[in-house]
């Protein structure tokens, strides 16, 4: 079945407090996965940027960058992290993107216990 993208706008007002019926468990599940990706690129990025000095690029070019700069270190943390970015990315852009999406559900739990890992990973480096 496919996705109706205005389900959104029911999430925005019930996130917005402006709503009096519940946004859809669809909606609410690629939110999840798209937020759970971006608490990820960000906290990545902001650690090249804080840590390795490194200048990233403005707009889309950047979350290659930020993935490529971990996933082809020499160390397999880092390689990790870049390797698990580039997973959650591409669910990411599934949800944010594709009409029908399976196992929505699993994917949710998994792409969040991914994203606590990263974040883990990248507070012990």
């Amino acid at each position: 079945m496919s996705f109706d993208w205005s389900e959104y706008l029911g999430l925005a007002q019930e996130l917005a407090g402006q709503t009096v019926s519940s946004a859809s468990q669809e909606a609410k599940l690629r939110a999840a996965i798209s937020r759970a990706y971006y608490a990820a690129f960000c906290k990545a990025r902001n650690h090249l940027r804080d840590h390795g000095r490194h200048v990233i690029p403005r707009g889309g070019e950047a979350h290659a960058y930020v993935r490529d700069q971990f996933r082809n270190s020499p160390d397999r943390l880092r390689s990790q992290i870049g390797h698990n970015l580039d997973r959650l990315r591409r669910h990411r852009n599934m949800v944010d993107y594709d009409d029908s999406v399976s196992g929505l559900m699993q994917m949710t739990f998994r792409d969040v216990r991914l994203t606590q890992r990263v974040l883990s990973a990248l507070t012990t480096l």
